[in-house]
């Protein structure tokens, strides 16, 4: 069909497993009318936190979007899990799939059709980001493992899921558009990525996403190379919808369109959230019907738009759904019903005698395993940990405690933290926290507890007896939607807290810190504790996931999917802030990408700074030894680029060559200590050159590229692992042939248990 003036290429086909699925929506759009096709990709008001009306008379149910990446956000009587970041920290491809297919079957039996998760964007440029917690980690391999094996274990329960943020939504500070105090309107923030590092750092994820079949992409509210994400064309059309064969539908974030319908739709936005605007208005509906009908919009971009959204209903059969629990319409306020009068919106609701399911099913045992496995131990020393049956302890901190405030979002103050805070956040239905777990755990203990952070000083430790076995700090650094964080230290006064408690080595002669945290806190007093544990973000048994690793109930195995700076300035990338340059330019709010390649690990290898605790680390009860590596190559002399698509559109997640297996690395790991554990062996590769002659963009020292967490090992016991290398994660984007590229050279392929641990080392070579 001639596409005229109007100019999006990338009409959806259903290839890469979809294509029944497709002929279904294909056949059910030709027999919608304009206003109906328009309402299928318009987000009116409605039971759920997004909503797309039902059409009775051809059978379609409609669609109900809910937050968040870790809970069904405002809902009772279902579960709150880990955190990404906490997820992450497992570094478990199994545990992240499962986590997926848990979250969504409590999605599914509150009759939400979508999740808004998992995240990919912001992959955390800044360790300051506000959001980062939601997603996994700044280094692009680990978020793509985390990201698609989230997005698999999602759909693999028949509920879609939406990756976001598309793309470069590295901030909050200005993330959407402002007026200055003179009035002046300000857009948002612009994230300005040259065309390597996007693909090789913030599209990463995001292809490895669209190849796990993920159904929505929601674009974000930031500008990237000065053009809002949600009216770009090298974003939407080109990159996903192109480059990647990205088969779904594109959805805002809430209110994120700019402008009219067509800015949007042209570039390759397909379904507008939440829809209406100020006045019961909205961009989308029956706007759309006028834009067909004039011709400004051709019927042929509608019904792709309508295709992409009904695709995955009909591939992940959701035509047969359980119906919505009203009561999380209840919580959240909504109003629902019609937003623009004459049509006759429908729901897939539920009623009041079948409100409030209890969807939790046995979630709690996992919710403890996962949190206990994505809980680093970061120091050790005398061995104090495992706790050995202590007599005496004294709890220190108002992370300590249980919900004060009510379940959601609970005082912030008086609460172990569980989750951050905004539209990714849970509401805990249970909620267990270190003090009431601790209790349970050493029943016959003394224990003191202190858990107003403003009254630990010298006379309140004075007034302890007698002194402890073991002194357990509990500290937490809040982060949420809306804001970036000012400061990588803890809050509440975190420093005097915990200079009271080891100035007082007679009543606190050994002292364990445990942080809840939703970024990567700097530990200015980490030479005057004993223990140090990073418990991230565990969800609603992070009491009971914390116990477990202090009683060695379980053997840590958590590794720090972040870096762990000495200082807050060993950081690079930082929030850009202009907020106090009133000088009257719309245009003012620039972020320069300009260090490229090198975010966290990689940045402090190149500029050579010792980190405090590296990405990657995390200690045992047990040792771990690493020998006897193995390299084979599936061909002595590669091509340095992949098969030729011959101008046909790639299958989902771009070219399939880019993922063939171009090389295995076998590596013998063995228990050499005392107890049980699991080892987290982790490969990364040193490039040998730019993919091109003259490209002069600094490359890492080393990029994971491959990572296990092993079974369970008993002293002596050893396990062979298996690494394998595609095609993709050997080569760097070739900025001059638009092409992924190996570079000609000798690769170094480096082993170990962090990103500074690596005993193993050879070579690796595929072009001459």
């Amino acid at each position: 069909m001639a596409k005229g003036s109007f100019q999006h290429e990338a009409n959806a086909t259903g290839t890469g497993g979809w294509e029944d699925a497709f002929k279904k929506a294909s056949s059910l759009t030709a027999q919608l009318n304009l206003d109906e096709k328009a309402f299928v990709v318009t987000g009116v008001n409605g039971p759920c936190v997004g909503n797309i009306p039902a059409i009775p008379r051809v059978g379609f149910k409609g669609l109900c979007l809910q937050d968040g990446p870790l809970s069904l956000r405002q809902s009772s009587y279902s579960s709150v899990f880990p955190a990404g970041l906490s997820t992450a920290a497992t570094w478990d491809r199994d545990l992240m799939y499962q986590r997926g297919a848990r979250i969504a079957a409590q999605f599914k039996a509150k009759g939400a059709n979508i999740i808004l998760g998992p995240v990919a964007g912001p992959l955390g440029r800044s360790a300051r980001g506000g959001r980062n917690w939601e997603g996994f980690s700044p280094d692009p391999y680990l978020t793509g493992v985390a990201f698609s094996q989230t997005i698999e274990g999602t759909q693999s329960q028949g509920v879609q899921a939406c990756g976001k943020h598309l793309i470069g939504n590295e901030q909050e500070t200005q993330r959407s558009p402002s007026w200055d105090s003179s009035g002046q309107m300000q857009d948002a923030v612009s994230s300005n990525i040259d065309d390597r590092t996007m693909h090789e750092m913030y599209l990463w994820p995001f292809a490895e996403g669209v190849r796990s079949g993920v159904s929505s992409i929601m674009c974000s509210y930031n500008r990237v190379n000065e053009t809002y994400a949600c009216n770009n064309d090298a974003v939407m059309d080109k990159l996903l919808k192109t480059e990647l064969g990205f088969q779904g539908y594109v959805m805002t974030d809430w209110w994120a369109l700019h402008g009219d319908a067509l800015p949007g739709i042209q570039p390759g936005l397909d379904m507008l959230m939440p829809g209406p605007l100020s006045g019961n208005t909205s961009q989308f509906g029956y706007n759309l019907t006028s834009l067909v009908q004039n011709g400004e919009l051709p019927e042929w971009r509608l019904d792709d738009m309508v295709n992409r959204v009904l695709t995955p209903y009909f591939y992940l059969n959701q035509e047969n759904y359980p119906t919505v629990d009203l009561d999380t319409a209840q919580i959240g306020g909504q109003t629902w019903g019609a937003d623009i009068p004459t049509y006759d919106y429908t729901f897939n609701t539920g009623n009041l005698s079948d409100i409030n399911r209890d969807v939790r099913g046995n979630s709690s045992a996992f919710i403890r395993e996962i949190g206990a496995a994505g809980t680093v131990l970061l120091k050790n020393d005398d061995n104090l940990l495992p706790l050995k049956n202590p007599g005496r302890i004294i709890v220190i901190g108002n992370d300590a405690v249980g919900a004060t405030g009510g379940p959601y979002w609970p005082d912030n103050t008086n609460v172990v933290l569980a989750v951050g805070g905004g539209s990714g956040t849970g509401r805990m239905t249970n909620l267990i926290s270190p003090l009431e777990a601790i209790k349970q755990r050493s029943p016959d203990a003394f224990v003191q507890a202190v858990t107003n952070n403003e009254g630990i000083y010298q006379n309140t430790m004075n007034t302890l007896y007698p002194a402890a076995d073991v002194c357990l700090i509990f500290l937490k650094a809040f982060s949420g939607e809306g804001a970036d964080r000012q400061t990588l230290l803890p809050d509440y006064n975190s420093e005097w807290v915990v200079s009271n408690v080891t100035s007082n080595p007679a009543i606190c002669p050994k002292t364990v810190v445990i942080s809840h945290s939703a970024v990567p806190n700097v530990h200015p007093w980490a030479d005057k504790v004993t223990a140090i544990i990073a418990a991230h973000l565990p969800g609603d048994q992070a009491g009971n996931s914390l116990v477990d690793i202090l009683y060695g109930d379980v053997n840590p195995s958590g590794k720090l999917p972040y870096t762990i700076a000495f200082e807050e300035s060993d950081y690079n990338a930082p929030i850009a802030d202009f907020t106090n340059n009133n000088n009257g330019d719309q245009n003012l709010w620039q972020s320069d990408f300009t260090e490229g390649l090198m975010l966290d690990y990689r940045h402090f290898d190149s500029s050579n700074i010792q980190p405090r605790y590296e990405f990657g680390f995390g200690l045992s009860y047990t040792n771990f030894s690493l020998s006897n590596i193995q390299i084979a190559t599936t061909s002595s002399d590669i091509s340095p680029y992949p098969a030729s698509l011959n101008g046909d559109l790639p299958p989902p997640g771009g070219n399939a060559d880019l993922y063939t297996v171009v090389a295995s690395i076998n590596v013998t790991i063995e228990n050499t200590g005392q107890v049980a554990g699991r080892a987290v062996p982790q490969l990364y590769l040193g490039f040998p050159s730019n993919p091109v002659s003259g490209d002069t963009t600094p490359i890492p020292v080393k990029v994971l590229r491959g990572f296990e967490r092993t079974r369970s090992l008993d002293p002596s016991e050893s396990v062979t692992v298996k690494f394998d290398l595609r095609r993709k994660d050997v080569s760097s984007w070739d900025v001059v042939n638009q092409e992924w590229a190996i570079p000609s050279g000798t690769f170094k392929v480096f082993v170990g248990q962090s990103s500074r641990d690596l005993p193993l080392v050879e070579n690796l070579g595929f072009v001459n």
